[in-house]
């Protein structure tokens, strides 16, 4: 029997440092959804809950803080991805924290590893 496919929601006001991650996640075998601002995330959320979202903190002019809450509230795990950020304010409310800029590489095992703590 094969494993289900991971799915991933990725919420960054950058297009295209959206499309990045869509795409190296999408190659590691998940299925991505992508949300450009918060409400846009929380619509995504009520058509089913992903395995992880990968989160940056400051989503065009809102900070993701209360929607961070909600998804852990949901028991949804959270990776934050944030350049303008103290990874130390999020690593204890968090289940993941990642730097940008960072590898295509170190996100997708992080995403598969919280994956597998879903799954």
């Amino acid at each position: 029997m094969q494993a289900p496919t991971p799915k991933a929601l990725v919420v960054d006001d950058d297009a295209a440092l959206r499309m990045l991650m869509r795409v190296n996640l999408e190659l590691d075998g998940f299925a991505v959804s992508e949300a450009e601002t918060l409400d846009e995330a929380r619509e995504s959320l009520d058509n089913g809950h992903p395995d992880v979202v990968l989160l940056d903190v400051h989503v065009g002019r809102e900070h993701s803080g209360a929607l961070l809450g909600e998804l852990r509230a949901q028991g949804v795990l959270v990776a934050i991805v944030t350049g303008s950020a103290d990874l130390a304010d999020y690593r204890d409310i968090a289940d993941a924290v990642i730097e940008k800029p960072f590898e295509p590489s170190a996100l997708v095992e992080l995403a598969r590893r919280l994956a597998r703590v879903a799954g």
